[in-house]
């Protein structure tokens, strides 16, 4: 079992920056490929970003690349999602992800999800 808690969220107005954490413990952080995923009211769940086990590869959404960056560090059990440039359709609750399958952008690959952090950008 990989627990996983979000942190970092909040209200920011548009063109602001905001950097997301995430929390692992349980099973060996670094065996897991991790993901972000975002969740708008009204509207399935997205994938936003992955990163391998290693950090060395990542991958984003689209039209995010650019404005956001996820990153980890092995040694703190720790992913990030850097924000910047936010915009209000950004607006939605976000999800980190584990995955023992490797990178991917897709939810169902996924075997551990944490409880999400919201995050609101003003207009």
């Amino acid at each position: 079992q990989v627990q996983l808690v979000e942190s970092g969220g909040g209200l920011v107005q548009a063109g602001g920056s905001l950097r997301l954490s995430c929390a692992a413990s349980g099973r060996t952080f670094s065996n897991y490929a991790m993901g972000w995923f975002r969740q708008a009211p009204g509207k399935e769940r997205e994938f936003v970003a992955h990163i391998s086990w290693s950090g060395r590869n990542t991958y984003y959404g689209d039209s995010l690349k650019g404005r956001f960056t996820i990153s980890r560090d092995n040694a703190k059990n720790t992913v990030y999602l850097q924000m910047n440039s936010l915009k209000p359709e950004d607006t939605a609750v976000y999800y980190c992800a584990a995955s023992t399958y490797g990178s991917s952008w897709q939810i169902g690959d996924y075997d551990y999800w944490g409880q999400g952090t919201q995050v609101t950008v003003s207009s």
